[in-house]
């Protein structure tokens, strides 16, 4: 498959970049971004080409995997899209409804793949537990922990404008919904959001199924107090997600693979936009109830 990268962030450079050039399924056809130097640096290291021309790069491929803010994300997904191109997205998929929405809509006019890469979701250990669970069921409540430290110095995040400008809800946010929701089923209801201390935010959530779940979330905990847990009670007893064993980088590769699959036409992953958009209106009916920031 022939893919163009979109952003040349940290996470395109830590992640996308070196994976998709080094996937033997994949010709990294080029590399485009906001910031042309950035571009053609980050193209250079990895021996493809850098574009001036977002559309040229369109014409060239079969798919785009996208690494920049989410709603510049999500303006360029629907285009690609719109023209015929797989996508492989990050999350979240937009910051508004309004552009979660014309992704998934174009997605599906289009009838082309997409996955968003919810990183839980495609390390092998958690993929099993969540599956695991899901058939288990009975689940009465849950607790999800999403703590991270992204502006502390030396964080390659420290200085991202839409983490700090959107904050934890956002950014790790979509991770602990993408654990919980195909266990506990979608949210009927967001019962309750507080704020914390600087971005941090307290979600309380109703399930369709009866099942609660609390979630923190937060970019801006001490560096010694990060790290996320997800628990689980029911009728089977406690369990919780088990620490990952792969890098971001391997984890990555396995979207790849989910996107090629679904491209060839194994039916839409569970990760696609659609999914990506009910994330997406969770977190803005939660934002909805959160008080003005004192921060």
């Amino acid at each position: 498959m022939r893919i163009g990268l979109l952003g040349t962030g940290p996470w395109a450079r830590l992640v996308h970049a070196p994976t998709l050039a080094a996937h033997e399924d994949v010709d990294l056809v080029g590399v485009w971004g906001r910031r042309p130097e950035a571009a053609k640096e980050l193209a250079e290291s990895h021996g493809t080409r850098a574009y001036d021309d977002v559309d040229a790069l369109l014409t060239d491929v079969d798919a785009v995997a996208v690494a920049l803010a989410p709603d510049v994300q999500a303006e360029l997904a629907a285009r690609a899209a719109h023209a015929g191109r797989h996508l492989l997205l990050d999350k979240p998929l937009a910051t508004s409804v309004t552009g979660g929405r014309a992704v998934a809509e174009a997605v599906r006019e289009a009838q082309v793949a997409s996955v968003v890469f919810f990183t839980a979701r495609f390390q092998p250990e958690s993929e099993a537990w969540i599956a695991e669970q899901a058939d288990t069921g009975g689940w009465f409540t849950a607790r999800a922990q999403w703590l991270g430290a992204a502006f502390a110095e030396g964080s390659p995040y420290a200085t991202s404008p839409w983490r700090r400008e959107r904050g934890a809800l956002w950014d790790v946010g979509p991770h602990a919904l993408s654990v919980l929701l195909p266990v506990l089923g979608d949210v009927a209801q967001v019962a309750a959001a507080a704020r914390g201390p600087k971005d941090t935010v307290h979600l309380v959530l109703r399930h369709v199924g009866g099942a609660s779940s609390a979630l923190d979330l937060s970019l801006t905990v001490p560096p010694a107090a990060a790290g996320a847990v997800v628990e689980l009670r029911g009728e089977s007893g406690v369990t919780r997600l088990p620490e990952r064993t792969q890098g971001a980088q391997q984890s990555y590769a396995r979207a790849v693979d989910a996107l090629l699959a679904a491209a060839a036409g194994g039916g839409p992953h569970p990760c696609d936009a659609a999914f990506a958009l009910r994330v997406t209106e969770i977190l803005a009916e939660a934002e909805d109830l959160l008080p003005p920031s004192e921060n």
